[in-house]
């Protein structure tokens, strides 16, 4: 019977005891040297029902038409500017290069205008070349645009009514380009790799470290610094891909995060993590509201007086001010007892930003405030 009794109160315990929140190294950070590249290119896009960018205002489209259809051999009378382009609009592509890529593999790709086109809808991509940040062309892009959403306009002229459903002027091609060029890696270079974090971390590097000097044997892995850890890694490519793997899955307990109140000034959001605490701090809360008003009279003169009619104003000012209250906030509080008492004096998200701010600079709030 003891013996049970025992057992409930270490499963009590455990239960009340704060659990370890455990992630994977794949979760906490990068390889160096696996990253993806960003691609751009410019583009036609034909075969638009008459939704194509207005050429008199564009005039890079009317170019890039002309260079076109030289290019294939037809050569347009006095240079082709009087070119009257309803179907054709010039557009930004976008792509992602993941990591490792290899000639023959597609890609998805964003084509955007860029000019005034009211809708790429039922538009075709123009074999497009998409280039890297050296200039070097990686993939070609090409396809038909699928576009998620749809426009009506009753009525001519640009004078009738119109219903637009989502953007019409920014779609998606599904493997809509071919990788041409791989990228180098120097993954391969050696027998060492190196971890980055994602977040710089004196406590959370050195937890990496311990972790993987148990499993493979001291010297293994050393920290560089607070984000860069490099690990010694078998020299065979294949040994070294198994290895990382392994590795990636390796479950660490992050150093709990620093405590950070973010807030955003425009939207009046405000998001606090767990570690956000306070000192015992009394905090009061009132809204004083000032309305200005005016009311306007007209005085007019009696038949045959000879007077004239006067508009007189009276501006009348009020003054409102709401019942606060005071609560008192214990030392230590957490996260939930800071929400539970400013949910109870009425503070809505804009007040947040002026209170959190007044207890910062008062010394009872223990966080970084970031405003973005």
């Amino acid at each position: 019977m003891k013996t049970s009794f025992k057992a409930a109160a270490l499963i009590c315990l455990s239960l009340l005891a704060p659990f370890g929140h455990a992630e994977r190294i794949k979760d906490l950070a990068s390889i160096a040297g696996v990253r993806s590249n960003q691609l751009i290119g410019y583009g036609l896009v034909v075969g638009l029902d008459g939704s194509g960018d207005q050429t008199t205002q564009t005039p890079f489209t009317v170019q890039s038409v002309i260079s076109m259809l030289q290019q294939l051999g037809v050569n347009l009378p006095q240079g082709g500017s009087q070119l009257q382009l309803k179907n054709v609009a010039a557009v930004m592509v976008t792509a992602s290069l993941p990591p490792f890529s290899q000639p023959g593999q597609t890609l998805d790709i964003t084509v955007s205008s860029m000019g005034n086109a009211k809708s790429l809808r039922g538009g075709t991509l123009l074999m497009t070349p998409l280039k890297g940040a050296d200039g070097q062309v990686y993939g070609m892009a090409q396809g038909n645009i699928l576009v998620g959403g749809v426009g009506v306009q009753a009525g001519g002229g640009g004078g009738g009514n119109s219903l637009t459903v989502n953007h019409l002027s920014v779609g998606k091609i599904a493997n809509g380009a071919t990788v041409e060029r791989a990228v180098p890696t120097n993954l391969g270079e050696g027998n060492m790799i190196k971890l980055e974090l994602n977040n710089a971390d004196f406590a959370t590097a050195s937890r990496v470290v311990e972790a993987i000097n148990d499993k493979y044997g001291a010297g293994i892995a050393y920290a560089l610094d607070s984000r860069v850890i490099r690990v010694q890694a078998p020299s065979s490519s294949d040994q070294r891909v198994s290895f990382i793997g392994v590795l990636q899955d390796m479950q660490i307990n992050p150093a709990e995060q620093p405590a950070k109140v973010i807030m955003n000034a425009r939207t009046g959001s405000v998001v606090m993590n767990r570690s956000v605490t306070l000192d015992t701090c009394a905090i009061s809360h009132g809204n004083l509201s000032v309305t200005v008003s005016t009311d306007t009279q007209v005085s007019q003169p009696n038949p045959l007086s000879g007077g004239r009619t006067v508009v007189t104003q009276n501006p009348q000012v009020g003054i409102k001010q709401d019942s606060g209250k005071v609560m008192l906030i214990k030392g230590g509080a957490s996260l939930a007892d800071v929400v539970k008492a400013l949910n109870a004096i009425g503070a809505t998200p804009q007040d947040l930003l002026s209170i959190l701010q007044a207890m910062k600079a008062a010394g009872s709030l223990h966080a970084e405030l970031e405003i973005i």
